[in-house]
């Protein structure tokens, strides 16, 4: 399988499929690169190179004991960029995965960013400070953190079964071979690094990473989205970004890349292609 070692010798997996311009994408916690397994297919079909790595700790990467912040992933993502040697990419990332981009692309994209997405993303800063009031009370992290480490397992489930997906409305067209994927993708990375990574994506402001991007930016966000809410991160982002447009999505949910890819893949291959 292919690997890229980072700089502090930490295993990275990567997928890298296709030919054509370049379009990385970085997923969301607790999950791995399989979650982009739509829009991979879709666009390596529209004759694009897809590249999609596993966070450290997550995944197919080294189940390592350190580094599970954001520095680290935005500087594991830059050395699957030059390992590849990639240029004119543009970056897409979910949830978790739209901070690491956003990181990346203030301090590792100079000269190699085309574009940037942003999809139910968690910048610019997910936890309740003084400066954030609208932002969630840590005890919610907290208790994120508890069910981790004590049965992440029936958690994983829970959030798959439940509101990740808007599963949990009614009407709901359930899939359990999706909540079933989403269970495996989050059991094959290391417990240490989920419970870490919700410091990761919950407490780091994003705040100047937004207002350093100067590449077009599509922010996509769904309005039902029970895990990152709108008002709290791509509403605000959206006024930070230089070059941004926001796209709503009416009654979508958090894990609407997957649920309704048919929608996403359209809009994706739009921006790109605009």
């Amino acid at each position: 399988m292919p690997f890229v070692t980072a700089g502090d010798g930490t295993e990275i997996f990567y997928k890298d499929w296709g030919s054509g311009r370049p379009v990385m994408f970085h997923h969301g916690w607790p999950l791995s690169s399989d979650d982009w397994d739509a829009q991979l297919l879709f666009l390596v079909q529209h004759g694009y190179r897809v590249i999609a790595h596993d966070r450290r700790g997550h995944g197919r990467s080294a189940q390592v004991g350190h580094g599970h912040d954001m520095d680290h992933y935005a500087a594991d993502a830059a050395a699957v960029v030059a390992h590849l040697g990639l240029r004119d990419i543009v970056h897409v990332g979910h949830s978790t995965g739209g901070g690491e981009v956003a990181r990346y692309v203030a301090r590792h994209g100079a000269g190699r960013v085309a574009k940037a997405v942003l999809i139910g993303a968690v910048p610019p800063l997910m936890v309740q400070t003084e400066s954030n009031p609208g932002g969630l009370p840590v005890e919610v992290f907290d208790g994120f953190r508890e069910a981790v480490a004590t049965n992440r397992s029936q958690f994983y489930l829970d959030l798959a079964s439940g509101p990740f997906y808007g599963f949990n409305r009614p009407g709901a067209d359930i899939s359990q071979g999706v909540i079933q994927n989403w269970w495996r993708q989050g059991m094959t990375g290391s417990a240490q690094a989920h419970y870490e990574g919700i410091k990761a994506f919950s407490e780091t402001d994003f705040t100047d990473d937004l207002r350093a991007i100067d590449v077009p930016t599509l922010i996509m966000h769904g309005d039902d989205d029970q895990i990152v809410a709108i008002a709290d991160s791509a509403e605000m982002a959206v006024t930070l970004v230089k070059n941004a447009r926001l796209k709503v999505y009416p009654g979508l949910s958090h894990g609407m890349c997957t649920v309704n890819a048919d929608i996403i893949n359209a809009d994706l291959l739009d921006f790109i292609e605009s």
